[in-house]
């Protein structure tokens, strides 16, 4: 905006020309309308752009891993939740037939890591299992693959293990109901900002008048 009055401006204003002081209030208001309008238009192209590539993007990934969940609990329903029992782990081609057996081949398999890299070591309750280390935290995990991978910070605990990794594939279910839960969001807002984003700018009128008085 200019901001500096012109020689004339000054002798209208000291004249008590009317037309002056319209002049900068309209100025004053065309200005500010401007400014709204560039805010409305970026978020006008911003939720454009979420329309056409986030929101379904976002929607067939939760789509995918909700089937995903139910596939692999179906996997899991093979080998249903038991009181005392356990079902073998194998651990390099070995089979371990107790909690304490498969937990100490399992420490010691932590043991043996020689690189960084996640490596295929056996498979329990028809999940592959796949061990790493990561360097930051200097913790090993675990990763439970099927469908979908379900991850598991190792600790030095026996049985403790055990007992993560089966908290881990018994947790598919509320995870799963997360996922339907964000899906139905996600696809609420997916519907708001397709009405949204074909909305005008509400001051149209009035900028346009202003602007023309101008």
């Amino acid at each position: 905006l200019e901001t500096a009055l012109s020689y004339a401006e000054i002798k209208a204003l000291a004249t008590g020309n009317p037309y002056i002081k319209e002049k900068m209030d309209l100025d004053t208001q065309v200005a500010k309308l401007k400014l709204i309008k560039s805010s409305f238009m970026s978020q006008k192209y911003e939720l454009e752009d979420r329309v056409i590539k986030y929101y379904p993007r976002q929607i067939k990934e939760h789509k995918e891993r909700i089937k995903g969940y139910d596939k692999d609990m179906e996997t899991l329903s093979q080998y249903p939740k038991i009181e005392d029992k356990f079902y073998p782990m194998t651990i390099d081609g070995l089979g371990y037939y107790t909690k304490e057996k498969a937990g100490k081949a399992l420490i010691e398999r932590c043991k043996a890591m020689t690189t960084p890299d996640e490596i295929v070591i056996g498979d329990y309750r028809g999940f592959s299992m796949l061990l790493s280390f990561d360097k930051f935290s200097s913790e090993y995990n675990l990763t439970l693959k099927n469908s979908l991978s379900y991850k598991i910070a190792l600790g030095s605990d026996v049985y403790g293990n055990i007992q993560r990794i089966d908290n881990a594939l018994e947790g598919m279910k509320p995870k799963q109901d997360v996922c339907k839960q964000n899906l139905t969001e996600l696809e609420k807002q997916f519907e708001t900002a397709k009405v949204e984003c074909k909305k005008e700018f509400p001051q149209e009128a009035e900028l346009t008048e202003k602007s023309a008085r101008l």
